[in-house]
């Protein structure tokens, strides 16, 4: 293994105090429609108000099943950040529409339960930054850009079995950059 291969693990990434809120939504709403006992939601928020990293949430939330496994999020905003990170679930298909404003989706600690995932973009001006899994494999023939090339670099040796990651869209005068995550 080349020392290009090798990227520094780095320190765990702490939760936020939305992250942790997140996560006990997430237990809360599993529990209120039955999927999940009141006596697995008490461990499980348990384990989430004591978590210190998103590896530490990963395990709890990652066997939740999901509502509608199929459904498309549509996350919008007109002005502002629209911003996920932590431990959140990615749809099958997520939307993403901002005129004027930055879009920061950090899939690295992500709960992603299908091998495809897409990424349906539609910005207009501002910034977009999209931080993917170390091992996902990265897509965006269907992508239109009016202003600005994306800025993305594919790793060299992809690792088979990676989550597909399709990014479609328009951007008109914004400024996409799309990375993997460094652990």
């Amino acid at each position: 293994m080349s020392s290009a291969d090798r990227e520094p693990a780095g320190p765990p990434q702490l939760i936020s105090d939305e992250d942790r809120d997140m996560a006990v939504q997430r237990l809360q709403e599993a529990y209120a429609e039955g999927r999940i006992s009141y006596e697995e939601m008490d461990e499980r928020l348990h384990q989430v108000l004591t978590a210190r990293t998103h590896h530490d949430l990963v395990p709890v939330l990652a066997p939740l099943p999901e509502k509608h496994a199929d459904t498309t999020s549509t996350i919008a905003a007109a002005r502002g950040r629209i911003r996920r990170r932590g431990a959140w679930r990615v749809p099958r298909v997520l939307k993403v529409e901002s005129a004027f404003g930055r879009v920061h989706l950090d899939l690295s600690h992500a709960v992603i339960e299908h091998p495809v995932v897409d990424i349906e973009l539609h910005l207009g001006t501002g910034r977009a930054e999209i931080i993917v899994p170390r091992d996902a494999i990265v897509e965006m023939e269907e992508l239109r850009t009016v202003w600005k090339v994306p800025r993305y670099r594919a790793r060299r040796h992809p690792r088979p079995g990676g989550t597909r990651i399709r990014i479609s869209g328009t951007m008109e005068y914004g400024r996409l950059k799309i990375r993997h995550a460094r652990h």
